[in-house]
């Protein structure tokens, strides 16, 4: 399934064919920063309480590049859908792990 730029939006969790989740921290213009877990785990792995971005590195790219990817449907927090809304606590603690914070600020202040 592929997504349209209008469909990526911030707080947002999204799950791509090689089962990897797509946090999406920011967006200004054209780019983005996310966090990506790593392959193969989800979406049977996915825990509301404990996300599996620990220690992996943000990235940052263009809006289109993210989008070019093939996402699917999964399930969170007893909802499926092709992305999933992360609360505030869930999001901080997604932008701690991978340790985004001064990236999320740079793409912001742009």
């Amino acid at each position: 399934m592929r997504l349209k730029e209008k469909d990526i939006e911030v707080s947002y969790l999204y799950l791509d064919t090689k089962n990897q989740y797509r946090a999406v921290l920011a967006i200004k213009g054209e780019f983005m920063v996310y966090a990506p877990s790593l392959e193969g785990a989800g979406p049977s792995n996915l825990d509301a309480n404990n996300l599996p971005f620990d220690n992996q590195p943000f990235k940052k790219c263009q809006i289109i590049t993210f989008v070019k990817k093939d996402y699917q449907m999964f399930s969170f927090n007893g909802t499926e859908a092709i992305k999933h809304k992360l609360n505030e606590s869930q999001l901080a603690d997604v932008i701690s792990q991978c340790n985004a914070k001064s990236a999320i600020a740079a793409l912001l202040a742009e």
